[in-house]
């Protein structure tokens, strides 16, 4: 039977945003050297799964208002790790780029993603983590 009135410590939504605390503090204070913010390092990781993505597919993807999109790719845009382009087809639309700086840093971001993947799924079991996804799954729609 689930507790409907549990304590402050029994509140999952806490024990989540905790967990996410943890987990962003980890990726920021790996990322710091190269200037990069947990955020901005998702949107290089979808460009580095696939290039030429457009704004609205990263948005889309990341689940993520495109004036917030716009402001992260401007940012990455001066650090000189993608360049965007005018879709060819719609002006209005812009496609998202790697430039060469962007795909290189990929040789040393992705390892550390690993490493910080690997110290979070540590002791847990493939059937376990299958769980905490579906569980996670159902809390998100439950709120949609």
């Amino acid at each position: 039977m689930i507790n409907l009135n549990p304590s402050l410590d029994e509140y999952i939504s806490i024990y989540l945003h905790q967990t996410d605390l943890l987990i962003t503090s980890e990726v920021k204070n790996k990322l710091a050297p190269f200037n990069i913010a947990p955020e901005q390092n998702l949107v290089m990781m979808l460009l580095w799964k696939k290039d030429g993505l457009s704004q609205q597919e990263i948005a889309e993807k990341l689940k993520k208002d495109k004036t917030n999109i716009a402001r992260m790719l401007l940012n990455l845009e001066k650090k000189g790790l993608i360049r965007r382009v005018c879709c060819q087809h719609d002006r209005r639309s812009l496609k998202v780029f790697l430039t060469d700086k962007g795909d290189q840093l990929k040789t040393v971001i992705i390892p550390i993603a690993q490493e910080i993947n690997q110290r979070i799924y540590k002791g847990i079991s493939e059937e376990e983590l299958q769980t905490v996804r579906s569980v996670l799954s159902k809390i998100h729609e439950n709120l949609r």
